[in-house]
C-alpha cells in the first residue's frame, strides 16, 4: 500500500514539474532559454534577438540567449544545428530556403529554416501566429500582453508561395525590418541588413537607357527605331535588328553588372512607348518569330549568353508588356532569362480567372508565356492610377490574381502601388495585406483586413470596416474598370459619397486619440477627393475642397501618377471658377 502512494506520488510530482516546465513564460519568470548556435547566420541571430525582445515587452520576462545548444534548461532553439538534427533527425535546408517550421520537441520549442531567412520567418510567425503581434505598419505593432503563455504541442510548417515578393507603397518603402516582418524579400534596390538581405530586380525600360538619343542619335540615327520612313529623335525604341546596338547593350549592361554585384535579375526592356522599330531587318525577324516579343526574345538572348560568361548565377530580365505583350513562336527565352509579364489592360474589378471577358486575352498570354519562359516575373498592379485618393475597390481580386500568376509558374510578384506619397486610397492597409497575400493568396482577405481595421483604427474601427465594406460593394458582376478611371465612371455616385461621409464621420467622433483621429481623416480623403472632383464649384463653397486640400498638404499627397501637388491645386480652383 505504502509503494503505491508513493508510486502516485512520484507520478503526480512528475506531472507537475513538466507542466511547470512548459510554461513560456509565467507572471515575469520562465526557466526557458533561447539557444542559439555560435556558427548562427546574422538573420538568425536578429530574429533570436528579436523573440527576446518581444517576450520581454509583452510579459516582463526576459530569456537569456545562449550558445550552450546542451544546456539543460528547457529551450527555444533557433536555427538549424547539431542539437536540432538529433531531436527531429531532419536534414538541413539550403540556406536560401525561406520556408520554415516551429515545433514542440518534449519540453523543446524549435524554429528553423534556411538559414538567410527561413529561420528568421519561422520565429516571425510564431509571434504572430501564436503570440498575436502583427506588424501592421512601419510605425503600428500590436503588440498583446501576456501574464502567461503555456507551451502547447505545436507542429508548423509554411513555405512561399512565390519566390520574390514585393511592392512599393511610399508609406513601407526602405524600412528593412517592416518587410522582413511581413515576409517581403525583394525591393527596387538591393539592401544587405540584419534580416537576411534584401533582393533586388533593377531597373525597367532599360534600352533607352543604354542608348539614348542625346548620345547617339546625330552620330548614329539608325540606332532608333523606323517610323513613317524616318528614323525617330525622341522617345521611342531601339532598331534591335542593328548589330551595334546589340554591343552597346550588352557591353554597358555587364559594365553596370560589375559595379552594381548585388542585385539578382537585371533589366534590359524595351522603353515605355508603342513607337517600335518598322524597318525591314526588325519586321522580318518578327514575321519569323511570331511577334513583336520574338524580336525582343532574339534580341535579350544575345545578350543573356554574354552575360551567363561572366555572370552565370544571374538573370537578364526583359518586359511582355503592352505591344509586346503576345508570347512569340519558334523561339524561347535562354534558361537565364526572366519574362516580366504586366498586367496593365486587365480589368481589376474581377479576378483575372474569374470569365471576365476583359481578361481573356491576357490569360491566354499568361498561359503561353508560361509554356515558353523558364522564369516568369508579373509585374501587377494595385492602384488608381489616374486618382490615386479616390476608392478603388481591388481587394476582393488581390489574392485570386496572385494564385493565378503562381498557379502559372511565376516566380515572383511585383505589385505596383502608390510610390510617390502617402495618402492614397487605403495605402497602410493595403500594404499590409498584399504582403500577407505573397506569401499566401490563399488566406481570407476579409479576415486579413479586420486584423489590420482592428488593430490600427482602435474605437474608429467598427465604422472603417463599414466604409471599407461600402466600398467593396461598389463591385458588380458586369461592371468593369481598369488602373486609370476618373471621378465619372459609373462605379460612384452621389448616394455612395453621402453614405461614406455619415459613415467616417462617427469613426472620427469614436477617435480615442488624435492619432487615431489622424488615420481616420487618411481613410476620409477618399469621399472627399471623389466629392471634390464631381462637384468642384460646390465643394469651394461648402468647405469640403478647403478640408481635402489641406489634408493633401499636411500628408504631401499625390492625386495622380506623374502630376505635382500645386498644379494640381492650381488647375482645380481654376476650372472650379469657370
Amino acid at each position: 500500500m505504502k509503494s503505491k502512494l508513493f508510486l502516485t506520488f512520484i507520478v503526480l510530482l512528475l506531472a507537475t514539474q513538466t507542466n511547470a516546465a512548459n510554461w513560456l513564460f509565467r507572471d515575469g519568470k520562465s526557466d526557458y532559454k533561447i539557444v542559439i548556435s555560435a556558427s548562427a547566420s546574422t538573420s538568425e541571430k536578429t530574429a533570436a534577438k528579436e523573440l527576446q525582445q518581444y517576450i520581454e515587452q509583452m510579459s516582463g520576462c526576459l530569456l537569456p540567449i545562449t550558445n550552450d545548444l546542451n544546456t539543460s534548461s528547457p529551450r527555444v532553439i533557433v536555427g538549424y544545428n547539431a542539437r536540432l538534427a538529433l531531436l527531429t533527425g531532419t536534414m538541413e535546408p539550403a540556406a536560401n530556403d525561406e520556408s520554415f517550421t516551429y515545433q514542440t520537441v518534449g519540453k523543446d520549442l524549435l524554429i528553423w529554416g534556411g538559414s538567410q531567412r527561413g529561420t528568421m520567418y519561422g520565429v516571425f510567425a510564431f509571434l504572430e501566429r501564436e503570440l498575436g503581434i502583427h506588424w501592421l505598419t512601419p510605425k503600428c505593432t500590436v503588440l498583446p500582453t501576456h501574464h502567461s503563455w503555456k507551451l502547447r504541442k505545436l507542429n508548423h510548417s509554411e513555405k512561399p508561395f512565390l519566390d520574390f515578393r514585393y511592392s512599393n507603397y511610399f508609406v513601407a518603402s526602405n524600412v528593412p525590418q517592416w518587410s522582413a516582418h511581413t515576409r517581403e524579400n525583394m525591393k527596387w534596390s538591393p539592401t544587405i541588413n540584419e534580416y537576411g538581405n534584401i533582393e533586388a530586380y533593377w531597373g525597367a525600360h532599360t534600352m533607352g537607357e543604354f542608348v539614348t538619343t542625346k548620345e547617339f542619335f546625330g552620330s548614329h540615327p539608325e540606332y532608333f527605331c523606323l517610323r513613317d520612313g524616318k528614323r525617330y529623335g525622341g522617345y521611342g525604341q531601339l532598331c534591335l535588328s542593328n548589330p551595334e546596338v546589340l554591343e552597346v547593350c550588352k557591353t554597358r549592361l555587364m559594365q553596370f553588372m560589375r559595379r552594381n554585384p548585388n542585385y539578382r535579375i537585371y533589366s534590359l526592356s524595351q522603353n515605355d512607348n508603342f513607337l517600335f522599330c518598322q524597318c525591314d531587318k526588325c519586321k522580318a525577324i518578327e514575321d519569323q518569330y511570331g511577334g513583336h516579343s520574338g524580336l525582343i526574345v532574339w534580341f535579350v538572348n544575345q545578350v543573356a549568353d554574354a552575360v551567363k560568361q561572366e555572370f552565370p548565377d544571374k538573370f537578364v530580365g526583359t518586359f511582355a508588356y503592352q505591344y509586346s505583350r503576345q508570347p512569340p513562336t519558334g523561339i524561347k527565352p535562354r534558361e537565364n532569362v526572366v519574362i516580366r509579364l504586366c498586367s496593365i489592360e486587365c480589368c481589376f474589378a474581377h479576378p483575372l480567372d474569374a470569365g471576365c471577358p476583359q481578361n481573356e486575352k491576357f490569360m491566354c498570354d499568361l498561359k503561353g508565356w508560361a509554356e515558353l519562359a523558364p522564369h516568369l516575373f508579373i509585374w501587377d498592379y494595385i492602384v488608381d492610377y489616374a486618382q490615386y485618393i479616390a476608392p478603388w475597390p481591388n481587394f476582393q481580386v488581390l489574392g485570386p490574381n496572385i494564385k493565378v500568376f503562381g498557379d502559372n509558374k511565376a516566380i515572383g510578384v511585383f505589385e505596383e502601388a502608390q510610390y510617390q506619397s502617402a495618402g492614397a486610397e487605403f495605402d497602410e492597409l493595403k500594404a499590409w495585406v498584399v504582403n500577407q497575400l505573397l506569401w499566401n493568396p490563399e488566406q481570407d482577405v476579409d479576415s486579413l483586413v479586420s486584423i489590420f481595421v482592428k488593430g490600427y483604427y482602435g474605437k474608429a474601427a467598427p465604422y472603417v470596416k463599414e466604409y471599407y465594406d461600402l466600398c467593396q460593394s461598389l463591385v458588380k458582376p458586369d461592371l468593369h474598370y481598369g488602373i486609370y478611371i476618373r471621378e465619372n465612371h459609373e462605379i460612384y455616385s452621389d448616394d455612395f459619397i453621402l453614405k461614406a461621409f455619415a459613415i467616417l464621420d462617427k469613426a472620427k467622433q469614436a477617435a480615442e486619440s488624435d492619432n487615431i483621429r489622424e488615420q481616420v481623416d487618411r481613410v476620409r480623403m477618399q469621399p472627399l477627393y471623389l466629392y471634390c472632383m464631381r462637384h468642384k464649384a460646390a465643394s469651394m463653397q461648402d468647405g469640403r475642397w478647403s478640408e481635402l486640400k489641406g489634408l493633401m498638404q499636411k500628408y504631401k499627397a499625390m492625386h495622380r501618377e506623374g502630376h505635382n501637388q500645386a498644379g494640381f491645386f492650381q488647375q482645380f480652383e481654376a476650372e472650379a471658377k469657370m
